[in-house]
């Protein structure tokens, strides 16, 4: 099973090109991301799913210098979407929710299998406030933790799962 079909890839770049605010969740996780990438002692840090890269810049803004090499991996986005390399510490966050369901557990296995160290999972589990051109919702996975956590603890040991309201994280 692919990652991502190409309708579907398409689809995810025209609402990048189309809506400036889409992609632009992660800065606001790169204080907990710096936090845990120092506590794991990552060399590398992958931001898989990265849309518009606001995790990076974020924690370009918080330390003059990274002291771990940070990658960003996002399939709809020109420039970011070649296979990234392994990496210590894998930050997806408000990605999981968008990933079309028949390719969830190939994108969860690609997750797992790029991760060394550890992961930090943000997944949304309300609807979205945007929609695809087709007319779907931009969550096409709208589920409770509950849901999600056989899913990840059946590839990952679990040290953490915070269920927000409307969003959890799972380290």
């Amino acid at each position: 099973m692919p990652l991502i079909t190409e309708s579907y890839r398409v689809l995810n770049a025209e609402l990048h090109a189309r809506n400036p605010t889409y992609g632009t969740s992660g800065g606001k996780w790169a204080a907990k991301v710096h936090r845990l990438a120092k506590q794991y002692e990552a060399a590398t840090v992958l931001d898989y799913g990265s849309g518009r890269g606001t995790l990076g810049a974020t924690l370009l803004r918080l330390c003059d210098e990274l002291p771990y090499a940070f990658a960003e991996y996002d399939p709809a986005i020109s420039g970011k979407d070649e296979r990234p390399e392994r990496a210590d510490f894998v930050v997806c966050g408000d990605v999981l929710e968008h990933i079309e369901p028949d390719c969830l557990y190939a994108v969860l296995d690609d997750i797992r299998d790029l991760t060394r160290k550890a992961v930090l999972l943000i997944v949304a589990t309300v609807p979205a406030a945007k929609t695809l051109a087709d007319g779907r919702n931009a969550h096409l996975i709208v589920e409770p933790g509950e849901w999600w956590f056989p899913k990840l603890s059946a590839r990952w040991r679990i040290k953490e799962f915070q269920d927000r309201g409307g969003h959890f994280l799972c380290l």
